[in-house]
């Protein structure tokens, strides 16, 4: 027998609109916006003194309904006897007669939603039982429930229905009804059983995935709510190890391709993308958008969990009592294979890394054999880069992506979803911003949900402040990602090999210090099996060099294998971290320090100065100091944060080195210190405060040469400055940085509008968005259209174009009422024997135009 309560439900809102609208009067002619809600009462048709339906009508719409959701049963599947359907149909007509005596206005019945007003109509029409049945009772409530959602959307519809903060609304409601349609395509007809078990399931699903949890941080486990710390990250399509450029919304993956093979690193939020399509798809609410998660039951496969030594993969009867779920018992027998053959399900394989290499090929053909047999399903299986190679489920007609990492954005979202979901201070989350945004080891760190979570733990572990060296920061993540998340997460090593984590450490350091000394950013696979070959007698691990190396690979987040045959860290900053450990360790510091003009032994010979002992860290600071670069005396001065202990002489003599650099003394020693200076030259960069004119003039040509993000935030702290050539330069750096985070964050506070360089229509929207600019110079080819149409024609004052060709005739400038001078400066002919460059200026007088 199909349940009532889903007969109710499966009813097109072709066939329900109609009925509905016949309970209420037609707008008049020259209707429109009004300025007072309406009360519901006033606009039904059967309420009113010329009454156009009677009562007895609105019974007839309800038998109607009641007919029509009968009508989609099969043979022998009716919920109802012939004498409980006209009880039904008495107890809907009552209680759409009701509609005639509520007192609330339209508004208030859109704000209510669905649910809230069937339980109004309901309880106003004082409906009694009518002697229905269990199944009566289903089917008369979702039959009511489906009246009031369209009758809501009617409202919304209507030429006389005040919008003002109901916008919101009707675009859900408008979305309910578009939801119910898919629905009635997707829902077969069920047993009452069947529907039955499938609410308390999604019920588990709810409860069991809708908290976050990350492991492994000091502060202990943290869980919050899925809703509130979901982010939503996108997904790369890649082809032979190269980036396509095309990116989707992660959680989109599935409405793009049935079946999907997702990758991505430790951390990047794999799991938590599980849990978030799950309890999505469980919550039967069809207002998000994601009409291909309506309808269908999700199951959660973890690959761990399912997969134990000497076990068989499961067949879809036993994928709940598989995973542990309390409800499996209750499973009437054959459901799962039901859902998968109506194409409803809706399966989630999470962690192919997680089981031992040598069931690899047994989860592909249990995979393979499963989609052959249940088509018409939706797939994601996610695992880490390197655990399968490409093409893995080709065969299978899966699609592969790769999770990409944060965006800057992402990080200041997630910060402040972490911080209000821990009750955290809101200011707490933006000091830790300011850390991510201006520190580079943090900004490098900060790449994926679980490396943000820890961050954000350990920064408010520590009342605000997060560790002062980096050392210690390293540490926690190293410790984090080595070994507490695996053991509390409960895995077993799936290749048998436990490795403890001080022998993990000590294996990679090995490979991070041969990168290094190598000049390298990767290595052949063949090189980290001699390497680790070679450790493995002296660390005393039971298992051959390829055993620890997949190990390592899969289980300690930090290795990865970017292409066939190579290997490489996920994070260079792990493995600038590490090999400093390991060139300390081995004595290398004439090796350090002989490469320190080197941009990328920067960190190396920073980290290695703060794992070294205080002797040793002060003869590498003199050697720094005493060469002829300037390199070596700021890599001197920024190393004295990294000792704990340090002989005053040698302070004092890294400070001299320092002074003589610093602040620069001109724009030429400001250009090479920016040059030559990197990251740590804005930690020793004096701000605005007790500086001249001219001293902060150098300091923001030295700052404006790094051209990234930090360098950025250190000058916002000038923008206000009220010199003039320090507002000239921070106008004509532009070019250097982000294009829209300048505009943003120094273009747009400026005092006075200096001249700056675009170099396309993208530049020219920037300007554009912050209302236009007064002085421009165009670099490079341009047309008079984009010209004439993203330039803000009353702001520009003066405009210079520099082009390969001028552009015929100038008559196009008229445009702009306020322009006073025009400068055109291009080259001569190409045959002419000397090219030398053209300046044509023309100056337009405001009262005298040409």
């Amino acid at each position: 027998m199909v349940d009532a309560g889903v007969l109710g439900a499966r009813i097109a809102s072709s066939a329900v609109a109609p009925l509905v609208k016949k309970l209420f009067v037609k707008d008049q002619p020259g209707a429109g916006l009004v300025s007072s809600p309406v009360r519901i009462s006033a606009l039904v048709s059967f309420g009113r003194e010329k009454r156009s339906v009677t009562p007895k009508d609105v019974e007839k719409v309800a038998a109607e309904l009641v007919r029509r959701a009968l009508k989609t049963a099969g043979p022998g599947e009716q919920p109802v006897t012939a004498e409980e359907a006209t009880a039904v149909t008495h107890a809907l007509g009552h209680s759409l007669a009701s509609l005639g005596t509520l007192t609330i206005e339209d508004y208030e019945a859109v704000d209510l939603g669905p649910e809230e007003f069937a339980r109004t109509l309901r309880s106003h029409a004082a409906v009694i039982s009518y002697g229905l049945s269990g199944d009566g009772e289903l089917f008369y409530e979702q039959l009511l429930h489906t009246a009031a959602l369209h009758i809501l959307n009617f409202f919304t519809q209507r030429s006389t229905y005040i919008a003002r903060q109901q916008t919101a609304q009707s675009r859900q409601l408008a979305r309910l009804v578009r939801a119910v349609d898919v629905l009635l395509g997707r829902l077969p007809s069920q047993s009452a059983e069947d529907a039955g078990f499938e609410a308390r399931y999604a019920e588990h699903i709810t409860g069991r995935y809708g908290t976050l949890t990350i492991y492994g941080l000091d502060t202990g486990t943290s869980e919050w709510s899925l809703d509130t710390a979901y982010l939503s990250l996108e997904a790369t399509r890649e082809r032979d190890g190269q980036d396509s450029g095309l990116q989707i919304p992660a959680e989109q993956v599935l409405a793009q391709h049935d079946q999907v093979l997702l990758r991505g690193v430790a951390g990047s939020g794999k799991t938590t993308l599980v849990q978030w399509l799950a309890v999505t798809t469980a919550s039967r609410a069809y207002d998000h958008g994601l009409t291909h998660l309506i309808g269908r039951v999700p199951f959660v496969l973890p690959m761990r969990r399912i997969v134990r030594p000497g076990t068989e993969f499961p067949i879809p009867g036993d994928f709940l009592k598989a995973v542990g779920c309390p409800v499996a018992g209750e499973q009437p027998a054959g459901w799962a294979e039901r859902v998968l053959r109506a194409g409803r399900g809706v399966l989630l394989v999470d962690g192919i890394d997680e089981i031992a290499g040598d069931r690899r090929d047994a989860a592909r053909r249990w995979l393979r054999e499963l989609t052959r047999t249940f088509p018409g399903n939706l797939w994601l299986v996610t695992s880490r880069p390197s655990a399968v190679p490409e093409r893995w489920l080709e065969a299978a007609d899966f699609h592969e992506l790769t999770l990409s990492p944060m965006a800057r954005d992402d990080v200041a979202t997630f910060v402040r979803r972490w911080h209000r979901a821990a009750g955290a201070d809101e200011a707490e989350g933006m000091s830790l911003l300011q850390a991510v945004r201006t520190t580079s080891e943090l900004n490098r760190l900060a790449t994926n949900p679980l490396m943000c979570g820890m961050l954000c733990a350990l920064h408010r572990d520590r009342r605000g402040f997060l560790p002062q060296d980096r050392k210690s920061l390293y540490e926690a993540a190293l410790t984090m990602l080595l070994e507490r998340r695996d053991r509390e997460r409960e895995l077993d090593h799936p290749d048998g090999l436990r490795i403890p984590y001080a022998t993990q450490v000590q294996l990679l350091q090995k490979l991070a210090w041969w990168l290094i000394r190598n000049s390298r950013a990767e290595m052949d696979r063949s090189d980290a099996l001699h390497i680790i070959g070679q450790a493995v007698p002296a660390v005393n691990l039971d298992g051959t060099a390829e055993d620890v190396y997949r190990s390592l690979l899969l289980r300690s987040g930090l290795l990865r294998e970017p292409a066939e045959g190579r290997v490489d860290f996920l994070h260079r900053t792990f493995q600038d971290y590490l090999g400093s450990r390991l060139a300390v360790q081995e004595l290398d510091f004439d090796l350090l320090v002989n490469h320190s003009r080197y941009d990328d032994w920067e960190d190396v010979i920073l980290l290695a100065i703060a794992h070294a002992r205080p002797k040793e860290a002060e003869q590498m600071l003199r050697r720094l100091v005493g060469q002829d670069s300037s390199r070596g005396k700021l890599l001197a001065a920024a190393g004295l944060r990294y000792v704990a202990e340090v002989e005053l002489s040698v302070r004092e003599l890294v400070e001299e080195g320092v002074g003589s650099l610093i602040p620069p003394r001109s724009i030429t020693e400001a250009e090479e210190l920016g040059r030559a200076g990197g990251d740590l030259l804005l930690a020793l960069l004096p701000g605005p405060e007790n500086v001249d004119n001219r001293t902060a003039h150098h300091v923001v040509q030295a700052a404006s040469h790094l051209g990234n993000e930090a360098a950025l935030h250190f000058l916002t702290r000038f923008r206000k400055h009220p010199s003039q050539e320090v507002q000239t330069t921070l106008a004509a750096c532009w070019p250097r940085f982000d294009r829209a985070l300048y505009a943003r964050d120094i273009l747009a506070h400026l005092p006075q509008q200096r001249r700056v360089t675009v170099r396309g229509a993208e530049d020219l929207r920037t300007l554009r968005a912050l209302g236009g600019w007064e002085d421009i110079r165009i670099l490079g080819p341009y047309r008079v259209e984009e010209l004439t149409e993203l330039i803000v024609q009353e702001r520009l004052v003066r405009l210079f174009l520099e082009a390969p060709h001028p552009v015929d005739g100038l008559a196009w400038l008229a445009v702009f009422p306020r322009l006073e001078r025009v400068r055109v400066a291009t080259e001569v002919s190409p045959y002419v024997a000397q090219q030398v460059p053209l300046r044509i200026e023309l100056i337009t007088p405001r009262t005298s135009r040409s």
